[in-house]
């Protein structure tokens, strides 16, 4: 995260908060499984798999759905050049909007799909050398470096190396926050918010710097 210039991480944090909200609509809609994180998913699959064969499907596909998302994100960033992170971030609004459109005909797996995709493609926005280098979907390793830089403080070292990381977190939660309630008023038609997010954002990436730059 420090390694990354000052706009970036913004764009990053903001991209925590699309996720988090995102993963709030999968969540009500599938009731208790995940769209944008998929440890917890795993730990679904694996339970699921135990008790009943029926209850891993679900989390399965999401996984599956995830995982080809990310490598249709790679694609776009190893064929589209120097803008290849606003053409990824394209890329997942588009997925978005299509969820939406998807749920405005009641087509809930259609959306469920779109979505998957929409979160697996996010995560490769910060991809350098064909590797990630800022995931926004999870926030293990993010809490963990939080916690290492915070002891940082205590043994003399940088006093506001941690700020990022604890943002990237609350920008998360935050998101999860205002899905939760944008779900309550609106259903999966609240997936337009995100999308308008993600047409922001878009814009941002396009306008600022090539990627690399």
């Amino acid at each position: 995260m420090i390694t990354h210039r000052r706009r970036e991480r913004a764009i990053a944090i903001a991209l925590t908060g699309l996720a988090g909200y995102v993963d709030a609509l999968g969540f009500m809609t599938l009731g208790g499984y995940f769209i944008a994180f998929m440890s917890g998913n795993t730990t679904r699959l694996g339970v699921g798999a135990v008790r009943s064969l029926s209850t891993a499907f679900v989390p399965a596909v999401v996984i599956a759905l995830f995982v080809l998302g990310v490598m249709i994100g790679s694609l776009v960033n190893h064929r589209t050049g120097a803008w290849r992170r606003s053409a990824v971030m394209a890329l997942v609004t588009g997925l978005l909007a299509l969820a939406a459109g998807f749920a405005g005909a009641g087509l809930i797996w259609g959306a469920v799909v779109c979505m998957a995709l929409a979160m697996g493609a996010e995560n490769t926005v910060f991809e350098r050398n064909g590797e990630v280098s800022l995931g926004v979907t999870y926030m293990t390793g993010t809490l963990v470096k939080l916690g290492q830089r915070l002891m940082g403080v205590l043994l003399g070292g940088d006093r506001w190396a941690w700020v990022w990381y604890f943002l990237l977190w609350v920008g998360l939660l935050s998101g999860t926050v205002l899905g939760s309630f944008a779900y309550l008023r609106f259903g999966l038609q609240s997936l337009w918010f995100a999308v308008g997010l993600g047409t922001v954002l878009t814009g941002l990436l396009r306008w600022w710097a090539p990627a690399g730059h």
